[in-house]
């Protein structure tokens, strides 16, 4: 069986660039015997940055790019020269895209724009050249700063697909037939159970060329909340959608007894969809006439927006979009991204192992050497970078 293309899971290992060493460098010139100090300081180790890209809906590039590691500074030189900063390590992923700590499953950032980016990693600062420590009383100081070590890091990148409506209901609820009938996304439709194993995403075209987009989420069974079937799995990216849409089939035993099991296992998953605006939709409603169309209102609460549809037959498929619509723009129901809650990571993501980071430490100079010389008492506590952005 071929590998899926959507892969919404990776863990990486990130290192960002030392910083270049200062230079303890000495002016040399003709008929100047005694020149000044005139290292240069080093250059700044590459960061490890974090962009997003909206043409991007899968981690599939990252799964086999295990390390990402940014290119150190180069020393500083002669002439109170700078050494190059080295290059940043940037890695592009989906907007919706949640950052952990591998090792704690501690939140760290997220990226949810595109073209927004995110420093994960800060290089090294480059050490400062001799020249910065002349004083009046040592005109000739023969040490500089090493440059600072790189930071070294592994982390989980767990995407959270980010959707206007987001479809729930059970398998075979005609979640798929739906999306395939209001945008040009084409699932996989048939008529067996978990024929839609991976999410799908599609772009539904409204009234005056304005637009939404809608999730194909795979279908929920009682329990998926505690790991059954596929829930677990998919359940995170709902918590990104601004509006959860409900569908339960016409030929449902009982329409409103499937909707609350709907309704239990997101509420176990994560309480805090209970705050999102719910629309239910009947599907495959062709099936039914009037006077059982009738029944089925009378069971169904004044206060949940609902619509009977059929996607086959297009039945119900504009009045579905115009109620979507006021939920979306709705400003009490826009999503926004501090309104995010951030679950801790999955436990069967979690890391058990401990992993080794080794660094690389800034060894002292040879005697013979005549541009590197480090004191090693000398450390950057001294000096506030705070400030300095490179």
């Amino acid at each position: 069986m071929a590998d899926s293309n959507f892969i919404d899971y990776v863990k990486i290992q990130c290192r960002s660039g030392k910083g270049g060493a200062g230079s303890r460098h000495f002016h040399r010139a003709k008929y100047v015997p005694k020149g000044g100090p005139d290292g240069g300081d080093g250059g700044r180790g590459g960061h490890v940055i974090l962009r997003g890209n909206r043409n991007m809906w899968t981690l599939l590039p990252l799964r086999y790019r295990r390390h990402v590691f940014a290119t150190n500074g180069q020393s500083g030189g002669a002439g109170r020269s700078f050494g190059k900063d080295g290059e940043d390590a940037l890695i592009e992923v989906p907007c919706g895209t949640v950052v952990f700590d591998a090792e704690t499953g501690e939140y760290l950032t997220e990226v949810t724009d595109d073209g927004q980016e995110i420093k994960l990693l800060r290089g090294g600062r480059g050490g400062l050249g001799n020249w910065h420590f002349a004083t009046a009383t040592n005109r000739t100081p023969r040490y500089a700063q090493p440059g600072e070590p790189a930071i070294e890091k592994t982390v989980i990148l767990e995407l959270k697909l980010l959707a206007d409506v987001g479809l729930v209901g059970f398998p075979n609820a005609g979640k798929s037939t739906l999306l395939s009938a209001v945008s040009a996304a084409r699932p996989k439709i048939a008529d067996y159970p978990f024929t839609t194993m991976e999410p799908q995403l599609g772009i539904v075209s409204y009234r005056d060329n304005r637009s939404f987009v809608m999730a194909d989420i795979p279908g929920i069974i009682e329990g998926a909340s505690e790991g059954r079937g596929l829930g677990l799995r998919f359940l995170r990216h709902i918590e990104r959608n601004a509006v959860l849409l409900f569908m339960v089939p016409a030929d449902s035993d009982d329409i409103m007894a499937e909707y609350e099991v709907l309704l239990n296992e997101l509420r176990e998953f994560n309480p805090d969809l209970m705050d999102k605006p719910r629309v239910l939709a009947i599907s495959k409603s062709d099936m039914l006439d009037d006077e059982l169309i009738a029944e089925i209102e009378e069971t169904l609460p004044e206060d949940l927006p609902h619509v009977f549809i059929s996607a086959v037959t297009g039945m119900g498929l504009m009045p579905l979009k115009d109620m979507l619509w006021r939920e979306i723009t709705s400003d009490a129901n826009r999503l926004a991204t501090s309104s995010i809650t951030h679950r801790p990571l999955d436990g069967h993501h979690r890391v058990t192992e401990e992993d080794e980071f080794i660094f690389e430490p800034v060894a002292a100079a040879g005697p013979d050497d005549d541009d590197e010389l480090y004191d090693p008492d000398d450390d950057f506590d001294e000096f506030d970078f705070e400030d300095t952005e490179n």
